[in-house]
C-alpha cells in the first residue's frame, strides 16, 4: 500500500463519527452572540488543552477573549494555521419559529434528517470543530506531525449587535503576529463555510449611509419647501447608473463584477414637502480595486445628481473592519501548492467538491493576508445560504468528510512521521 493511500486509509478506519458529532453539538450548546464569546472560549480552552495546543487567552476587549495554540512538529516544516471566529449572530426569532419541535432551541444541535441545526453549526463552529477533531483525528490514526499547526480563534467578526462587529479580535491576533507574539504561519486556512470548496479571493466593501437635507413646508404651500424626496430620487438612480458603469469596468475572474446596491430608503411621513431623506448602500470591491477611490467615485456621482437642488448632503461609513471605509477586498494565487493539495483533499473525501471558487461575502482573510502577511483561504463544511437565518445548520456527512480531508491536508502541508 503506497504512502498517500496508507494514510486515507488509516484516517477513514480510525474516524470515530459519534466523537466528531458530540464535539460540534457540544460547541453549538456554548451561547456565543457577539460580544459573549468568553463562553465559547472557555469551552474551547478545554478541547484545546486536551489536543496538547497548550492554548492562551488575550482580551482584545474587556472580558472579549481571542485564543490560539500550537501543536510543535518533529522538524522543520512548514507551519499551518487554522483560524476562525468564536461568535455568532443573534438568535432573535429562532424559538418562536420552531416552537414545539426539536429545532426550538438553537443552541441544542438537533440532528434532524442528516443535519445538525442550530445557531453557529455552519457559521462557523462547523469548521472550528473539524479542524480540531482532524488533529484528533490524526492522533487516533497514529501520526505525529513535522511541522507545526496552530489554531487561533477570534471574536467580534459578526456585526448586528450594537458598538460591535469592528474585527477587533482579527486585528488584535494579526497585531501580535507582526509582533512575533505568535509564530507566523506559513499557510493560514479560515473556516468560513465554503461547501468544501477552496476560497482564495473574496470581495471587499463598504456601506455608506447617504442623509439629503432639504426643507419641510405645509403641503398647500410647497413652495416654501425643498423637497429632499425628489432630490434623493435623482441621487438614487445616479447610484444605479454609477452601478451599472462599475460592472461593465472589469470582472474579476473569482469574485465578479462590483456593484452598488441600494438596501434601505427612508424619507416623508408627513403631510408635508419632506425635508429629509436618508438611504443606505453597500459597494462591492472587487481585488484590484482601492477602497477611497471607488468611495470617491460614489460620492462624486451623488454630489453631481444633486447639483440643480438646493440640499445638503451628508455620506458615512459606518461599517470600517481593516479599512476606516469598510473591508479590504482580497486574494492570493490559486496555483500555490497548499492552494492546489487542498483542493485535492477535498475532492477525495467528497467527490465533485475541492472547486477553486471567490468568496460571495467579506471576511477576515484579508487581515491575515494583508496585516499579517500570511497567505490565506476560506476552505469549511456548511452552506453559506443557512447562515444568519433561522434555517441554519449543517450536513453531518459533509461536516465529517471535512475531518478526513483537514487530517489529510495537515498530514501532507506539514509532513509527518509514524
Amino acid at each position: 500500500m503506497n504512502g498517500i493511500q496508507g494514510l486515507k486509509t488509516r484516517l477513514r478506519d480510525a474516524l470515530d463519527r459519534e466523537r466528531c458529532i458530540h464535539l460540534l453539538r457540544g460547541a453549538v450548546a456554548q451561547e456565543s452572540v457577539t460580544g459573549h464569546e468568553a463562553n465559547f472560549v472557555e469551552w474551547l480552552g478545554q478541547r484545546m488543552s486536551e489536543l496538547r495546543l497548550e492554548p492562551k487567552q488575550a482580551d482584545f476587549a474587556a472580558d472579549r477573549p481571542n485564543i490560539w495554540g500550537q501543536r510543535i512538529g518533529a522538524g522543520n516544516c512548514p507551519k499551518l494555521l487554522f483560524a476562525g471566529h468564536t461568535d455568532t449572530v443573534h438568535v432573535r426569532g429562532w424559538s418562536e419559529r420552531w416552537v414545539g419541535t426539536e429545532r426550538e432551541d438553537p443552541f441544542s444541535g438537533a440532528i434532524v434528517d442528516g443535519e445538525l441545526w442550530g445557531r453557529g453549526a455552519a457559521d462557523l463552529k462547523g469548521g472550528i470543530c473539524a479542524s480540531l477533531a482532524a488533529l484528533d483525528l490524526l492522533d487516533q490514526a497514529g501520526f505525529k506531525l513535522g511541522g507545526d499547526v496552530s489554531f487561533a480563534f477570534v471574536g467580534d467578526e459578526e456585526s448586528g449587535e450594537p458598538g460591535t462587529g469592528k474585527s477587533e479580535g482579527a486585528r488584535n491576533l494579526a497585531a501580535m503576529i507582526v509582533a512575533g507574539g505568535i509564530p507566523r504561519p506559513d499557510f493560514a486556512i479560515y473556516v468560513e463555510p465554503t461547501g468544501l470548496n477552496v476560497f482564495p479571493a473574496q470581495m471587499g466593501f463598504f456601506i455608506a449611509n447617504v442623509v439629503i437635507t432639504g426643507r419641510s413646508a405645509y403641503f398647500g404651500v410647497p413652495e416654501r419647501g425643498i423637497d429632499a424626496l425628489k432630490a434623493a430620487h435623482s441621487a438614487l438612480d445616479a447610484v444605479w447608473k454609477h452601478s451599472d458603469h462599475i460592472g461593465r469596468a472589469g470582472n474579476h475572474e473569482l469574485v465578479g463584477p462590483a456593484f452598488a446596491l441600494v438596501t434601505e430608503i427612508q424619507g416623508g411621513g408627513y403631510i408635508a414637502v419632506p425635508g429629509e431623506c436618508r438611504f443606505s448602500l453597500i459597494r462591492k470591491i472587487r481585488p484590484g480595486e482601492c477602497l477611497e477611490t471607488a468611495s470617491a467615485g460614489l460620492e462624486t456621482a451623488i454630489h453631481d445628481s444633486l447639483s440643480d437642488h438646493d440640499v445638503g448632503v451628508d455620506i458615512n461609513y459606518p461599517a470600517s473592519r481593516d479599512h476606516p471605509l469598510g473591508g479590504s477586498p482580497a486574494e492570493i494565487d490559486p496555483s500555490l501548492t497548499p492552494v492546489k493539495l487542498l483542493c485535492e483533499t477535498m475532492a477525495d473525501a467528497s467527490p465533485g467538491r475541492g472547486q477553486i471558487e471567490g468568496a460571495p461575502y467579506w471576511s477576515e482573510s484579508s487581515i491575515f493576508i494583508n496585516q499579517a502577511g500570511c497567505p490565506t483561504v476560506y476552505c469549511a463544511p456548511g452552506d453559506i445560504a443557512t447562515c444568519h437565518t433561522l434555517e441554519e445548520r449543517i450536513n453531518v456527512e459533509e461536516y465529517l468528510a471535512a475531518v478526513v480531508a483537514y487530517a489529510q491536508f495537515i498530514a501532507g502541508y506539514c509532513g509527518f512521521v509514524e
